[in-house]
């Protein structure tokens, strides 16, 4: 029988996910490009706001020097959220769309890079397996219910909680919207 993933397996694999919808959206174009991109910014959106909500608050109180690990993180995201809703109105094939995704890209990956070495390997350190399992389990029911588009500003579990609700019911809307209007 194997083990559910704790919570650093599991971010450190929506990490993966997220470099290669980078990737992806680099090596496409047109429809399928916009669908790639779309996917990143869905993933991206609730990876986020689940670390913001459970991942962040627990690291700073329980590793040391959480309280700027976690400054530092939060700064990061709330870049890569503004960034994020200023490309999705962009014509994704422009030369424009192109240069500013790839200093998006650069500066997520350097983000999920900073996480995996200052948060998670501390986390991994001072957290037993029983406590790492049940913060996944809080992430995946975080993300299930998370906005599926950034929203800058949102960077605390609070904040997360009192926009969040209303935030994830519109961008859901859009997105069924979206999938509806392509079918």
């Amino acid at each position: 029988m194997t083990q559910k993933p704790d919570v650093v397996e599991l971010l450190k694999g929506q990490h993966e996910r997220i470099r290669r919808l980078f990737d992806e959206v680099v090596a496409t174009r047109g429809e399928e490009r916009q669908a790639c991109f779309h996917e990143l910014v869905r993933l991206l959106a609730v990876h986020e706001t689940a670390e913001e909500e459970v991942v962040h608050p627990f690291a700073r109180k329980n590793i040391a020097g959480g309280e700027q690990v976690v400054e530092d993180r939060i700064e990061e995201e709330e870049g890569a959220k503004r960034a994020l809703s200023a490309l999705q109105d962009m014509d994704v094939d422009s030369p424009e769309f192109l240069d500013r995704f790839a200093a998006l890209r650069q500066d997520v990956l350097a983000h999920a890079e900073a996480e995996e070495r200052y948060e998670f390997a501390h986390l991994r350190a001072v957290t037993d397996r029983d406590t790492l399992g049940n913060l996944a389990r809080a992430v995946q029911a975080a993300e299930a219910v998370a906005p599926t588009r950034p929203h800058p500003g949102t960077d605390s579990a609070l904040k997360n909680l009192a926009v969040g609700p209303i935030a994830a019911v519109v961008d859901r809307t859009r997105d069924a919207m979206r999938k509806a209007m392509h079918h």
